[in-house]
């Protein structure tokens, strides 16, 4: 039997669409049957937004914390060249359109490598396709967000059709229950379990240490912090970062202010 080859995927998540990087892990699974080092190298902001994708996929985000040109770039190449001494991959797939990797491309082949590219259809040019052993390219695809909300207003609308008679069944049940729960010696409840902060808040708390206190922290600040430590781009909008992480970061109007609400009590 022939053994599975060893196989890394690096991604540029910086240069690529989620879409494509969804395609391509399973192109890469399809064609190989596993992949042994899976990760995505993009700056901080990018991680946050995708975190949910990279968690799913089960893809290493490698968070570039430098500002730089090409620094998302740099870093992957040099972590490419430390995965191969070390892993010893048969097969390595770098996911994107970038022809900056033309030298990584031809070290990685020197090591023993083949090296395959996928990229971005529309963002390739041809001197890119031109230096791998393979490349492919694949097509971006739009989110389909409006299909769903379309079938949850149908949900929604079929809920509201619903006879009468459930409500009214529904009512006495809650009724009964309230009835027996009354009768009964209220137990102690069990102390609720401390929340798990996620790696994209703990980011945003090692920016903006004045978040920890539980606080609000004026939203310019934490911008500046957060734009300070590689966090957040030159024209990104911090509004639109928090409300990816609604579940752990509360955002006040009127002043514009910014609490992390699972801070500890004092």
């Amino acid at each position: 039997m022939t053994p599975t080859p060893r196989v890394m995927l690096l991604i540029d998540a910086d240069n690529v669409s989620a879409d494509v990087i969804e395609q391509a892990v399973q192109r890469t699974m399809d064609e190989y049957g596993a992949i042994h080092v899976r990760r995505a190298y993009c700056n901080a902001e990018m991680a946050v937004n995708r975190q949910a994708m990279f968690k799913r996929l089960s893809v290493r985000p490698m968070v570039n914390l430098s500002t730089g040109k090409n620094s998302t770039d740099i870093a992957l190449a040099v972590d490419a060249i430390d995965l191969v001494i070390d892993e010893r991959p048969d097969v390595v797939v770098l996911v994107s359109s970038d022809s900056d990797f033309a030298p990584l491309v031809i070290r990685l082949r020197e090591k023993g490598c083949r090296v395959c590219g996928i990229g971005q259809r529309g963002k390739t040019g041809e001197e890119t396709v031109g230096i791998y052993d393979a490349f492919m390219d694949l097509e971006h695809h739009a989110s389909a967000k409006p299909a769903a909300r379309t079938a949850a207003a149908k949900k929604t609308a079929a809920a509201k059709a619903a006879p009468a008679a459930k409500k009214t069944a529904a009512k006495k049940a809650a009724t009964k229950t309230a009835a027996r729960k009354s009768s009964t010696k209220a137990a102690k409840p069990a102390p609720a379990p401390q929340p798990q902060t996620s790696e994209a808040a703990e980011f945003i708390l090692q920016a903006v240490p004045a978040l920890r206190s539980g606080k609000d922290v004026p939203l310019n600040d934490v911008a500046q912090a957060l734009r300070a430590a590689g966090l957040l781009g030159k024209h990104g909008s911090s509004l639109k970062l928090f409300d990816k992480l609604t579940a752990e970061f509360a955002v006040m109007q009127h002043p514009d202010r910014i609490r992390w609400t699972d801070a500890p009590a004092s």
